[in-house]
């Protein structure tokens, strides 16, 4: 089994698992996180099985996070309640995190291993997108584990009662 056969697979299991989890997960930034990630990984589904049948890459041009950060402004009203992950919730995240770590590994190696450079081009746009994939699972991992210290840290609140400067 060669690499692009090897991601293929890896995309497959992360589409299963992520839409799984989407159907699990009660909070709605959580769900939708999956539920946007799982389109990514069929757009790198689509792109690896062109490679694989010999063809060019028609990658559309798409940045995860810009996609996420559209979910998060959507739904900022709702995000401000505190949430309750379960335990069952959270590692789903801890899950998604890992298999997110292994797949950038996986083509960090790929990327050095293979001798065309189009497959060489695929595996490094995959790693970018798969370290975006690991970001927003652990920040959405922090938000739903911690909402109060999560709004803290995104927001940048200020805790002090006041700035020097005012």
């Amino acid at each position: 089994m060669d690499a692009i056969e090897i991601a293929i697979k890896m995309e497959n299991d992360a589409i299963n698992f992520y839409a799984r989890s989407a159907e699990k997960i009660k909070h709605q930034v959580g769900k939708k996180m999956f539920l946007t990630i799982v389109e990514d990984e069929k757009r790198h589904l689509e792109m690896l099985s062109q490679i694989f049948k010999g063809l060019g890459i028609g990658a559309k041009d798409v940045s995860p996070m810009k996609r996420v950060k559209t979910v998060f402004e959507t739904m900022k009203d709702k995000m401000i309640e505190r949430v309750e992950a379960t335990s069952d919730e959270l590692e789903a995240f801890k899950i998604a995190m890992e298999m997110e770590k292994e797949g950038i590994e996986f083509y960090k190696r790929s990327a050095s291993d293979v001798k065309k450079e189009k497959e060489k081009i695929l595996f490094e746009r995959l790693i970018k997108e798969e370290e975006q994939h690991y970001n927003i699972f652990a920040n959405t991992y922090f938000f739903l584990s911690n909402t109060g210290n999560w709004f803290m840290w995104e927001e940048h609140g200020i805790v002090d009662g006041g700035t020097p400067w005012a």
